[in-house]
This record gives C-alpha cells, sequence and structure tokens, in this order.
C-alpha cells in the first residue's frame, strides 16, 4: 500500500493537529515523574494499620467484689508460681499482701499434714465483704481459685488453717 502525502497547507495543520493529539494521548497514558520532596516539607509517617496497644493486667479493685478481683487473685499467684514451682503457703500470702490484699483477711491451710509430711496441697483465701478468694495449689493437681459465699462461721476455709499473718 502506498501513502500519498498531502500537499498544501490545510493539509500540513492537520496532520501537526493529528500529531500532536496522538502525542498528548501518549503522555497521558506515560507513569507519572517522581515527586521530589522539597526541602521545607516534613516527612510524612505511613498510617499505622496498628491498633493502640492496650494493658490488660488485672488491678485490684479497692473495695470490689470477690468476682471483680478474681482476675487480680489470679494473677498474683500466678507470678509466684513462674517465679517458683513449688510454693507454699507463706508465698502465696506474702505474694498476696504485697499486691495489696489485707492480709489480716487471709486464711492459710498447713503445708504439711499431721504427720509432719507434705500435704498434697495447700489452700488459702481472702475474705471480702460478699465472697471469699479461695486459691488451691498442688504439684500434681496445679493451681485452681474459687469465688465462694462466706461461711456462716464468718471465715472462707473449712477446719484449721494457719496464721496468714
Amino acid at each position: 500500500m502506498q501513502t500519498r502525502a498531502i500537499q498544501g497547507g490545510a493539509g500540513r495543520m492537520r496532520t501537526a493537529v493529528v500529531a500532536a493529539l496522538v502525542i498528548g494521548s501518549l503522555a497521558a497514558c506515560a507513569a507519572p515523574s517522581p515527586v521530589v520532596p522539597s526541602e521545607s516539607s516534613a516527612p510524612v509517617a505511613p498510617p499505622s494499620s496498628a491498633a493502640p496497644q492496650v494493658d490488660t493486667t488485672p488491678v485490684l479493685v479497692q473495695g470490689g467484689t470477690a468476682e471483680e478481683n478474681l482476675a487480680y487473685f489470679d494473677y498474683v499467684n500466678g507470678r509466684v508460681l513462674a517465679a517458683d514451682a513449688d510454693p507454699g503457703g507463706a508465698e502465696f500470702i506474702a505474694a498476696l499482701a504485697d499486691g495489696g490484699f489485707d492480709r489480716s483477711r487471709m486464711e492459710v491451710t498447713s503445708d504439711t499434714t499431721a504427720v509432719d509430711l507434705d500435704a498434697a496441697s495447700v489452700q488459702f483465701s481472702i475474705l471480702l465483704p460478699d465472697g471469699c478468694l479461695i486459691g488451691q495449689f498442688g504439684a500434681d493437681i496445679g493451681y485452681h481459685s474459687i469465688v465462694t459465699p462466706v461461711l456462716a462461721s464468718g471465715r472462707c476455709l473449712i477446719g484449721s488453717d494457719r496464721p496468714a499473718a
């Protein structure tokens, strides 16, 4: 196929307009040139997709209910177990007192039996106005806790215990 040159001023003008349109269309498809920040522009941090960190560590609710303080009771006792794989009652009582619970409202069972053998488990409690926080730990049974009503005796544990103070 042969191309024919268009002669005359009008033909050259149409050719120039078509060329300008083609070049303009191609320029619009090209990738934009990078933007170089000026020296006066401040750096912008990329948006963060991570949610802000929230501290979920339980805290003692002074004057709170036994149920409100159970998570903190477990937290304190969990720290005792993290520090010592086989703690006695005294370690739990000391940690709970250091954690803000009233030592005078605590009870703890003996670490030994009547024939001076290691007890299979130790129980410890904190008397609160609406109920008791009771914890139990034994090497074979692990750690357990519960909220119970106060006994008719005004105490949390049945049987003999030793002074928590």
